[in-house]
């Protein structure tokens, strides 16, 4: 433990202990939770940020729609100023909002993911009431969930990262809630693990590996792209090391990487900044995450901006979508 951790190891013990109290307040029915009439599945993790859950939420959200059914992205909109309670980000047909009213996530999602709804609030309860009232009874997969207690779900899976499992609650660490709460999910998604290394603290419960896999490449208007011989990162996410480990593991020589802080609003002279640095370090292109690249609104003039897309590989992923298909109410 570092010396900042052992000093904020109380912090983080009384961290958890309070986020402890809050999950036993719900439970015991003291604290109120809301129901909606479609199914809800929460998908969420522990850590504040960088175990691979928007990738998955959007998976999953793949494979319930290519199932028939209605699906909703029920999402808190990080980093979006939007005015109003609830904000519509994707009707299934068009994006109807922009990063800086719904954060780049929801976006990213509402464009990735033809005929779901996506709609962001603080209060996903109210949002879910919202997408009902406007769309019909549908699938709601509620995103970043799992200290969402407020709404009732019917089904929780939590993501988790091996780095995860030595890890303490805020402040002395990143989990917003000790290990011990996964006991308390449904399904457990692991990442970077094996996931026998789990089974002390989850016993019998179910539990699936899962690993990125870099999809391809594609310009900023959508059309595929060759990968880049040599190329030079920008990022603003919370864990820009595996963007770098992800870019090198296809084959791209990465030549140099400004990395910022997650949701960074990149602005046209940073761009251009970083072009003239990626040139004279002999680069082919920049390039960019998904996430990043919805926040991106200027394009620098002398080298192309590719965008890495990133996908989940879960192992026992059709035992997994039998899961999925009961928790909505469409059994095997």
């Amino acid at each position: 433990m570092s010396a900042r951790g052992f000093w904020l190891a109380p912090l983080g013990a009384l961290f958890g202990a309070a986020a402890g109290l809050r999950v036993a307040l719900y439970s015991g029915g003291a604290l109120p939770r809301g129901r909606l009439a479609g199914p809800v599945i929460s998908v969420g993790n522990l850590s504040v940020g960088g175990t691979g859950k928007t990738p998955l939420v959007a998976r999953l959200a793949e494979l319930l729609r290519d199932e028939g059914l209605p699906v909703a992205i029920l999402s808190r909109g990080y980093g979006g100023r939007r005015r109003s309670a609830t904000l519509l980000v994707s009707d299934g047909a068009a994006v109807l909002a922009d990063p800086e009213q719904a954060g780049d996530e929801a976006v990213m999602l509402a464009e990735r993911l033809p005929g779901v709804v996506v709609a962001v609030g603080r209060r996903r309860d109210r949002v879910g009431r919202f997408v009902e009232s406007h769309f019909g009874p549908r699938v709601h997969l509620l995103d970043d969930g799992f200290q969402h207690l407020r709404l009732a779900r019917d089904l929780d899976l939590v993501c988790v990262d091996a780095a995860d499992l030595r890890d303490r609650p805020l402040p002395a660490g990143r989990l917003r809630e000790p290990v011990s709460a996964l006991r308390r999910a449904d399904v457990v998604l692991i990442g970077g693990a094996d996931v026998e290394t789990l089974r002390p603290l989850l016993g019998e419960q179910p539990r699936f590996a899962f690993r990125r896999r870099v999809a391809g490449f594609r310009g900023t208007g959508g059309e595929p792209a060759d990968a880049p011989a040599r190329a030079y990162l920008l990022s603003g996410i919370a864990r820009p090391e595996r963007f770098a480990e992800d870019a090198r593991a296809a084959g791209v020589t990465v030549t140099g990487h400004d990395a910022y802080r997650d949701h960074h609003r990149f602005g046209a002279a940073e761009l251009e900044a970083a072009a003239e640095r990626a040139r004279r370090a002999g680069s082919d292109a920049l390039l960019t995450t998904a996430k990043d690249r919805v926040r991106i609104r200027a394009l620098p003039a002398s080298l192309p901006l590719l965008v890495m897309e990133i996908a989940p590989v879960i192992e026992g992923e059709r035992e997994l979508l039998e899961r999925l298909r009961v928790a909505a109410g469409r059994p095997a």
